[in-house]
């Protein structure tokens, strides 16, 4: 199981090649956010931390057999971004219906997209199948010890800037995020409360949470595309149950009005996924007591249609 010591060696190792990512402070309703805003980050979301932190620990061989990433579109970009940063090439399987803004910002950094259905053909498969015919790594989204604690490097630059804080939360799609975030802030500060924000319709983790096992749902048709992950993670699971205090849910008209908020009083273009925690937190659902709360906006990836229907 990977460590907080392991999101220390993680920040080292991506050091000069992710950006470090401004922190934002908004109120609402009393309760300060201090916004940790990945949506600023190269590739729009944090994705670029886990993938750098893995890409960057392969030999010379394996980055001449390139890199291989199956995603919904932000892992995919940070894959597509971290192997062309370390030039070698990437393939990356993305399901036919991922937003085209998140396809387009992952050819933009060169990488061959392969497309597949998400309701009726298996990613991974088809990842491991190509994979073997190439020899190319497979860059895993979230259930990946470097994946994870490269994500983590999000949380220390937060609390390395923020102090006092009363909570901390984020999005949970496959667990990536909010593992390696609660390894470092728990490290940091031992009696900070964590909370994991989940969509209702992509409730895999809060089920799991309350069953203490896996469970797994069927696909989801949330607006947060980011976080339609059916089961959370092997490695990520144990995590999240051992340091999170909740996972809380938001309905898809609180992720909406989330966005807007975000957009017209911080001023700040936020996807659905990244928009989930700030939900959480402007619509209640964190303890009354929680005044001071880390958030980390994990994308910026929307869809210009998209987001001119939630403003208006």
């Amino acid at each position: 199981m990977p460590a907080a010591a392991d999101v220390l060696a993680a920040a080292v190792r991506i050091r000069g090649l992710v950006r470090r990512t401004p922190v934002v402070r908004a109120e609402w309703d009393g309760v300060e956010l201090f916004l940790k805003c990945e949506n600023l980050q190269d590739s729009g979301s944090f994705k670029l931390r886990g993938a750098t932190n893995l890409v960057r620990t392969l030999d010379a061989a394996a980055l001449q057999k390139g890199v291989m990433a199956y995603s919904s579109g932000n892992h995919a970009a940070g894959v597509a971004c971290a192997a062309q940063r370390a030039g070698t090439k990437a393939r990356v399987v993305m399901p036919n219906d991922a937003p085209q803004v998140k396809v387009d910002n992952t050819a933009s950094f060169g990488a061959e997209i392969i497309s597949y259905d998400r309701f009726t053909e298996d990613r991974e498969a088809i990842c491991k199948a190509l994979t073997a015919e190439t020899g190319a790594t497979i860059i895993p989204p979230f259930d990946h010890d470097l994946t994870i604690s490269g994500q983590g490097t999000a949380a220390l630059e937060l609390l390395e800037e923020i102090s006092d804080l009363d909570a901390f939360t984020a999005p949970l799609g496959g667990g990536g995020l909010m593992a390696g975030c609660s390894l470092i802030a728990h490290h940091r500060q031992p009696g900070l409360r964590l909370f994991g924000a989940e969509p209702e319709l992509g409730n895999d983790t809060w089920l799991s949470f309350r069953a203490g096992e896996h469970k797994v749902i069927p696909p989801s048709e949330t607006i947060a595309d980011g976080l339609r992950s059916p089961s959370p993670g092997k490695i990520t699971f144990p995590i999240l149950k051992q340091h999170l205090e909740d996972v809380v849910l938001v309905t898809e008209d609180e992720i909406r009005a989330a966005v807007r908020w975000l957009a017209t009083k911080v001023h700040l273009v936020v996807e659905p996924s990244g928009a989930v925690p700030v939900a959480a937190i402007i619509h209640g659902k964190l303890p009354a007591n929680v005044r001071r709360v880390g958030v980390i906006v994990s994308g910026g990836n929307i869809e210009p249609k998209q987001l001119a229907e939630i403003l208006a």
